[in-house]
């Protein structure tokens, strides 16, 4: 069973974290949405978080492990919002399961097909010797060269973890991912449609969602709508939480 963080009593909002993310990344989300009427679930995916790790890696293992969550805890229809990789969970249950979603909200990505683009942030974590000890400073230092940029160093290192006094570990799987980062990039299956109220919202220096993509967005989701919240790259929940919060709530609660 998946590991989650529940708050709140009301309509079920599951919360799907990105690639190499985990639960921990919305908690601040998880007390506004509640005092929306939300019973919130914050979900850890499977070779992430504190879930457990397997060798299958794929979106419609993925799904199914919501499914088998949401069976577990009686959950009968619910809202979503799925972020990235999330993103494409959440689409795909939204089509496989449409009786189960309510409202969806996908977070800067699309249905479309994603040529793998981490191999820097690979490359980086696989620089990572963990067998001399090294302490968070001395992982920081050796992730530096492959990721520059501070912010998503920081995002990574969140899955630091004190494995045993002393000794650090990242949370995620990283041998799966490694082995099946092809998985990441699917596209969404063809015919597929979900006609719920769906709302795509992307970051205005993000690459991820373009303009072209809507035709194609429409013909899986015809009752989509678009928000872009200027100024902020793909991690837009966590560069402006507050232009996400009012834009996501609006949606959800109209």
């Amino acid at each position: 069973m998946l590991f989650s963080r529940i708050e709140g009593e009301g309509m079920p909002l599951i919360i799907i974290h990105g690639f190499m993310g985990m639960s921990d990344n919305w908690k601040s989300f998880a007390g506004q949405y509640a005092a929306l009427g939300y019973q919130v679930h914050l979900l850890d995916l499977r070779n992430h978080g504190k879930s457990f790790h397997s060798d299958i890696f794929t979106y419609e293992d993925m799904v199914q492990d919501i499914i088998d969550y949401t069976k577990a805890h009686s959950i009968k229809m619910m809202d979503i919002i799925g972020h990235s990789m999330g993103g494409k969970i959440a689409m795909l249950l939204a089509v496989q399961h449409p009786g189960l979603v309510r409202k969806l909200v996908v977070a800067d990505i699309g249905p479309k097909y994603y040529a793998p683009h981490h191999q820097e942030i690979l490359a980086g974590l696989n620089a990572v010797d963990f067998s001399i000890q090294p302490d968070r400073a001395q992982v920081d230092a050796v992730l530096y060269p492959f990721i520059p940029d501070f912010g998503t160093r920081q995002f990574l290192m969140k899955n630091l973890y004190w494995k045993t006094p002393g000794q650090l570990d990242f949370r995620f799987n990283l041998k799966v991912f490694n082995a099946q980062i092809e998985q990441v990039g699917q596209a969404l299956p063809e015919n597929t449609q979900f006609e719920g109220a769906t709302l795509f919202i992307r970051g205005g220096n993000s690459k991820y969602i373009l303009d072209t993509d809507w035709h194609s967005i429409q013909d899986h989701f015809p009752n989509a709508v678009l928000a872009t919240i200027p100024g902020v790259g793909h991690w837009l929940h966590a560069e402006n939480p507050a232009a996400f919060f009012d834009s996501t709530s609006r949606f959800l609660i109209a």
